[in-house]
C-alpha cells in the first residue's frame, strides 16, 4: 500500500519511517543545561560590555552570545 494504511474506520493512516521519527526526536531535544547557565564566558563579555558602552555599542558580543546560544540547542 506505499506506507498508508488503513486505520479502523478506514481513513487512511500514514505510516512512520523510524529513521525519520529519531532523527526528528534528536533534533527537538531540549537543550541539557539552563539559558542562564549556557554560555558563560560569552555572557560575561557581553554583560561588561552593556554595562561599560551600552546596548548599542555592543551588538559584536550581543550576537556572539546568541550564536553560542543556538549552539547550545536554545532557540533564540
Amino acid at each position: 500500500m506505499g506506507g498508508v494504511a488503513s486505520s479502523s474506520n478506514g481513513v487512511p493512516v500514514e505510516q512512520k519511517n523510524p529513521e525519520t521519527v529519531s532523527k526528528a526526536s534528536e533534533q527537538d531535544q531540549k537543550p541539557k543545561k539552563k539559558i542562564c547557565c549556557a554560555c558563560p564566558e560569552t555572557k560575561k563579555l557581553r554583560d561588561e560590555c552593556i554595562v561599560q558602552y551600552g546596548e548599542d555599542a555592543c551588538t559584536k558580543w550581543i550576537e556572539a552570545h546568541k550564536q553560542c546560544l543556538r549552539a547550545e540547542g536554545f532557540n533564540v
